[in-house]
C-alpha cells in the first residue's frame, strides 16, 4: 500500500495523540495540543501532516508558518518550540512527509523550511548546531541522593536556600508568572508573550503543563511553567526579580519541582534549551548536566544563508538596545504584537 499524506483535522485528532504517546522518539513538542496553541495564541497558520499507511498513522510532521518582515518568512517544526522535527516510523513515511513539506514550501512561497530535532537527517540541507544545547539527567528517588547528584558547590546553594523562609507553591493561574517572567525578556531586549499564550497553554495541556512560583513574605521571587511528558518534567518559561539571586530563589525553585514531579512519579529532569555561552548555559551546567547540541536544518528555498533569528545576530543590536530600554508597560503592550511572528 502507498504511503498518503494528509493534513490534520479533528477526525485524526486522537489517532495522532495515540501516535506520538506511542513512538519512542516522540516529545512533547511533537503533541496535537500545540496546533490550536499557535493558531489561537498567534493567528498564525499551521500545516500539521501525518504519514498514513495501510489505515494507520506511520510518522508526524507540525508544521507553523511564520512571516514578518523583520523576521522572515518560513516554515518551521515546530514553531515556538525547540523540538517537534518530523517523525517517522521508517524511511518512505520519513520521505513522505519530507516531499510534502517541500512541496508546501514552494506552493506557500515560504523562504526556508526549518527542522528542529536531536539529530541531522540532510547532509545537503545547511545545519546549525552550534547555537543551542539541551540538558538532561536521571533524577533520584531518595532526597539525599538527589542532592548528591548536584556539585558541591551548587548543592550548598541550594541547601542554604532550602534553610531560608521561602515557600513555593502552585499556581492556577498565569499572573504572577507572566508579570516575572515580562520583566526577564524586557531587561535581555526581547518582546515578551501575551499572558493569552501561556493561559492557551495551561488550557490546552492540562495537568501536563503546571506553573510553580517561589516567593518570599508574601512577594513572588521567582516562577517556572514546566512541561510534564512520559517520565520527564521540562521546566520551559521562567521569570526572576533581582532580588531572587540573594536568597537563591531560582536555586530553590528547580530543586522544589524536581521533588515535586519525582513525588508524581517522573524520573527526568529536562532543563530545557539555553545558547551555547549564556548565562542560562553555565548555570545549567553548574548543576552538574551535561549539555548536548540541538540541530536545527535549513532548506532554503532560493539558497542563501539560513536565517539568523536571535538575539546574537548584530542585525538586531540596536533593535534589542531598544527594547531594554521601554518602560515595562509599554514593551508589554507592543511586545505579543511583535513576537507572535517568531518562531
Amino acid at each position: 500500500m502507498p504511503t498518503i499524506v494528509r493534513e490534520l483535522d479533528a477526525s485524526g485528532w486522537e489517532r495522532w495523540e495515540a501516535y506520538v504517546g506511542s513512538h519512542p522518539q516522540a516529545s512533547f513538542f511533537h503533541r496535537a495540543g500545540w496546533k490550536r496553541v499557535i493558531e489561537n495564541s498567534f493567528g498564525q497558520r499551521t500545516h500539521y501532516l501525518y504519514a498514513e499507511r495501510d489505515g494507520q498513522i506511520r510518522g508526524v510532521l507540525p508544521l507553523a508558518r511564520y512571516r514578518s518582515l523583520l523576521f522572515g518568512n518560513g516554515l518551521i517544526s515546530n514553531g515556538c518550540c525547540m523540538g517537534g522535527g518530523p517523525l517517522a516510523d521508517d524511511d518512505d513515511a520519513y520521505r513522505a512527509l519530507d516531499e510534502t513539506a517541500i512541496d508546501l514550501l514552494r506552493r506557500l512561497g515560504a523562504t526556508y523550511l526549518e527542522y528542529r530535532q536531536p539529530i541531522r537527517r540532510h547532509p545537503d540541507w545547511n545545519c546549525r548546531d552550534n547555537l543551542y544545547a539541551t540538558f538532561e539527567q536521571p533524577m533520584a528517588t531518595d532526597e539525599d541522593a538527589a542532592l548528591k547528584q548536584i556539585p558541591r558547590k551548587q548543592r550548598a546553594v541550594v541547601r542554604k536556600a532550602m534553610q531560608g523562609a521561602l515557600i513555593d507553591e502552585m499556581d492556577t493561574g498565569v499572573d504572577r508568572l507572566h508579570a516575572l517572567y515580562a520583566v526577564n525578556v524586557r531587561n535581555l531586549g526581547t518582546p515578551v508573550f501575551s499572558k493569552r499564550y501561556f493561559r492557551n497553554l495551561k488550557a490546552e495541556f492540562g495537568t501536563d503543563c503546571d506553573i510553580l512560583t517561589v516567593s518570599l513574605d508574601g512577594r513572588p521571587l521567582s516562577s517556572v511553567l514546566s512541561f510534564y511528558f512520559r517520565d520527564r518534567v521540562m521546566p520551559y518559561y521562567t521569570g526572576s526579580v533581582d532580588q531572587a539571586r540573594p536568597v537563591g530563589a531560582n536555586d530553590f525553585m528547580y530543586w522544589r519541582l524536581m521533588r515535586r514531579a519525582v513525588e508524581r512519579g517522573y524520573r527526568t529532569f529536562d532543563f530545557g534549551r539555553s545558547k551555547i555561552g549564556t548565562g542560562p548555559y553555565a548555570f545549567k551546567k553548574n548543576w552538574g548536566f551535561t549539555p548536548v547540541p540541538v540541530v536545527h536544518e535549513f532548506l532554503m528555498r532560493a539558497g542563501g544563508p539560513m536565517p539568523e533569528i536571535n538575539p546574537l545576530n548584530p542585525k538586531y543590536r540596536l533593535f534589542i538596545a531598544l527594547w531594554r530600554r521601554l518602560p515595562l508597560p509599554v514593551a508589554n503592550l507592543v511586545g505579543p504584537h511583535i513576537v507572535r511572528n517568531i518562531g
